[in-house]
């Protein structure tokens, strides 16, 4: 059959669907795609980034693989959900905030109709699609994941705040219909002699969708996390395991991971460790100093399972024959949130102690988490946090594996990369095509590019720059050079990432032709992405 090009936007000029390709490759079955996102997760939290976390999953898969060391997220969970999904920036997609309430055009707070997702794309490609997880771009009906494109779907549509309950306002669907209301104690259909835990229930229902999936067909599945975002809760049993671990504190923490990341070659040696927003850990009392250790415990278990989950992911791939063809990637949708509040040492520090913690994580909901100190060490080495544009607030982890494809696995990738790239980069691998107009409206053309060439050794051609904005805060990136501001009140700072990726230098004013040019990049992406004109009063953040 004959197969149209379209064109697919400015990073990249056209995706020709079978050119290069023989009449064997042309006949052979498509390869799989399991893409896999975190939520909230610091650039450095796992072990394969240098992270001292308990990820031999992920390790493996990085092992055998290959990661990304500058690739970016937009910098919080629904922009760069609806990214992710459309391939274009998030206001393209009128999710340039969040998705309770209506904000006007690039800001709706749901999906449009001149986008098509992952779930659309890879459906109209000749796959089976499913998803388990958290959704978060929108919640009116139109456009669940049953409705954009997704054949199966196990989740909830909005935010989770909770992983042992289901809260009010957060219930789970099946597909189109609600299968669990609001309930301190929801069951666990698939396994009920286990107690309810999201990442653990989410997995479940996603080996449901592999064990159901056609043979003869490939499939695309997007399973999202909610972990390891607050509260912190996780298994007593893992929790136990990082107790006592953090007693050495932060400052001894960060160092050790930057060293571990400059072994890796995640990072460059001359690259400095950017200042800490935390206060010296021996100038805290025992007491607190314990609890500290405490919460990182928690959330340092919350990903430990999560990547026990990933495990038992990459296991039923195996058992059904299907791991060496099946394109698996991971990444996290912002840096470490430093969230609620911006509390140095997480959400209601002196109310919920280790003695009380029964209680605490009875009330669940917005009772922890673990934050700015700890959040400043998960995002090792960079600055700031999610929600803003500087590297701690957009970095991310991409880890890619294809044993049919990628074959000198433990290889690194520094080209800079975007999540907006994963549409093109599914398109190009499941040989699929992205429309002009779907549904009876016209299509926006895609900004991403295909990260296909370097699953093979070969170069990433990008284009064009690499943009970002959220809450006023905004960034540009081309090449070497980055353009950063703090909110509209901010003064723009000028940083050469190659030589200085932790953002330490300014030279705004040692290169203002530099900043002049990229400041007039920034604004015209922004008139035509409908970040500008600003439908609301972005909220201004002082600097941290």
């Amino acid at each position: 059959m004959k197969r149209r090009t379209f064109l697919a936007g400015c990073a990249l000029s056209s995706i020709s669907l079978t050119a290069g390709l023989s009449l064997a490759e042309k006949r052979k079955k498509k390869p799989n795609i399991l893409l896999i996102m975190a939520d909230d997760m610091g650039y450095s939290d796992i072990g394969c980034y240098g992270g001292e976390i308990e990820t031999p999953n992920l390790d493996r898969l990085a092992g055998n693989g290959l990661r990304f060391t500058q690739f970016y997220n937009a910098a919080r969970c629904c922009p760069t959900r609806a990214s992710l999904l459309t391939g274009l920036y998030p206001h393209q997609a009128d999710v340039g905030h969040m998705v309770y309430r209506d904000q006007g055009k690039g800001y709706h707070g749901k999906l449009n109709k001149q986008c098509v997702t992952l779930g659309e794309v890879m459906k109209n490609s000749g796959y089976q699609t499913m998803m388990s997880g958290k959704w978060h771009v929108g919640h009116s009906e139109d456009v669940w994941p049953s409705n954009r494109g997704f054949d199966k779907f196990y989740g909830i549509h909005l935010h989770v705040d909770s992983y042992f309950k289901v809260l009010k306002g957060c219930d789970v669907y099946k597909n189109g219909r609600k299968v669990i209301k609001a309930a301190d104690t929801p069951a666990n259909r698939l396994h009920p002699d286990q107690e309810w835990y999201t990442t653990n229930v989410f997995t479940d229902h996603a080996i449901k969708f592999l064990d159901e999936a056609e043979k003869d067909k490939p499939f695309f599945l997007y399973a999202a996390y909610n972990a390891p975002h607050w509260p912190l809760e996780a298994p007593d049993k893992t929790i136990q395991k990082y107790r006592g671990k953090y007693m050495h504190g932060w400052e001894a923490l960060r160092k050790d991971k930057i060293e571990r990341m400059k072994k890796l070659g995640i990072i460059k040696e001359n690259w400095q460790l950017s200042k800490s927003d935390a206060p010296e850990w021996e100038s805290l009392s025992e007491d607190d100093r314990k609890n500290l250790d405490f919460r990182r415990a928690i959330y340092a278990a919350q990903i430990d399972n999560m990547d026990q989950n990933i495990g038992r992911l990459i296991k039923k791939l195996e058992e059904k024959g299907e791991l060496e063809n099946t394109l698996v990637l991971f990444l996290s949708d912002n840096g470490c949130s430093a969230e609620p509040e911006r509390k140095m040492f997480g959400y209601r520090f002196r109310e919920n102690r280790i003695e009380n913690f029964r209680q605490w994580r009875k009330d669940s909901g917005r009772s922890s988490s673990q934050g700015m100190a700890w959040a400043n060490v998960s995002n090792t080495p960079f600055r700031k946090y999610k929600k803003w544009t500087h590297e701690g607030g957009i970095a991310t982890p991409l880890i890619a594996h294809w044993p049919e494809v990628i074959k000198n696995g433990g290889q690194l990738n520094h080209t800079p990369g975007h999540v907006a790239d994963i549409m093109a980069t599914a398109v190009d691998v499941g040989r699929g095509f992205y429309p002009k107009k779907f549904g009876g409206n016209e299509i926006k053309p895609m900004e991403g590019t295909s990260l296909k060439p370097a699953f093979d050794g070969s170069e990433i051609k990008r284009e064009n720059p690499i943009f970002w904005e959220h809450e006023g805060n905004w960034a540009i990136r081309e090449d070497k050079w980055k353009l950063v501001c703090d909110g509209p009140k901010g003064k723009v700072e000028l940083y050469d990432l190659e030589n200085d990726r932790t953002e330490l230098s300014n030279l705004a004013e040692a290169k203002p032709d530099k900043v002049k040019e990229l400041t007039e990049k920034w604004h015209k992406w922004a008139k035509r992405a409908d970040v500008l004109p600003w439908p609301y009063k972005p909220q201004w953040q002082a600097d941290i």
